[in-house]
């Protein structure tokens, strides 16, 4: 089976959760996956809790990418305007198998105008960051991931790992997919549909970032 690379783009203050919790779960698929953690430039990136994460290659340096990962996290607003990440989005997104996101990741996918004509979802309580960025999208208040042709966007930070099993179950099959959520001892949410947290739908308070 040939091997695949995932490229996990980092950027200030992005959401460790978002990064690092579907990180487990691919990084558990074994040899035939990859992880390549990038960000605009390579070199240490600060997390929105604090620690910082190693890019090993910049927007420049980076090899072809199978799979795209995209967070949110309170570094979404910066990221909204620059102009190097959202081109980068849109020529690699054209030329990757399957590109993810993570919370308001999704508001950076919209932004970059890739997920125009699409189905696509975010994390509820920030949902108006996201919808905001693109009415050419079909956002979708009540979902834990949505998977439209190739991009899967996934509600908040926890979901990142329902959506990150979801298409190891599509590229490696449901095996695969089930023997990790057991080795991580996580309880699977498998229904995409099903979003316990569409309650809380623009909660937030003006003030608060995601």
């Amino acid at each position: 089976m040939a091997t695949r690379t995932l490229g996990v783009i980092l950027y200030q203050d992005f959401e460790l959760l978002d990064v690092f919790g579907p990180a487990e779960m691919f990084g558990s698929v074994g040899p035939e996956l990859q992880i390549l953690m990038l960000a605009e430039r390579a070199g240490p990136v600060r997390s929105a809790q604090g620690p910082e994460v190693l890019a090993a290659a910049g927007f420049d340096s980076c090899p072809e990418l199978d799979l795209i990962l995209l967070p949110g996290g309170v570094g979404t607003l910066r990221e909204l305007q620059n102009q190097k990440l959202l081109d980068f989005l849109r020529k690699r997104s054209a030329s990757a198998e399957i590109t993810t996101s993570v919370c308001s990741g999704s508001a950076i996918l919209a932004k970059a105008g890739v997920l125009d004509g699409r189905r696509a979802t975010s994390n509820k309580q920030f949902f108006a960051l996201a919808s905001g960025q693109s009415a050419a999208v079909e956002w979708i208040t009540e979902a834990r991931w949505v998977r439209d042709g190739n991009f899967v966007t996934s509600s908040g930070v926890s979901a990142g790992m329902d959506m990150a099993l979801a298409v190891i179950e599509d590229l490696y099959g449901n095996e695969r997919a089930e023997a990790i959520a057991n080795l991580t001892e996580y309880e699977w949410q498998r229904d995409p549909t099903r979003d316990p947290f569409a309650r809380f739908l623009n909660a937030a308070m003006p003030n608060e970032t995601p």
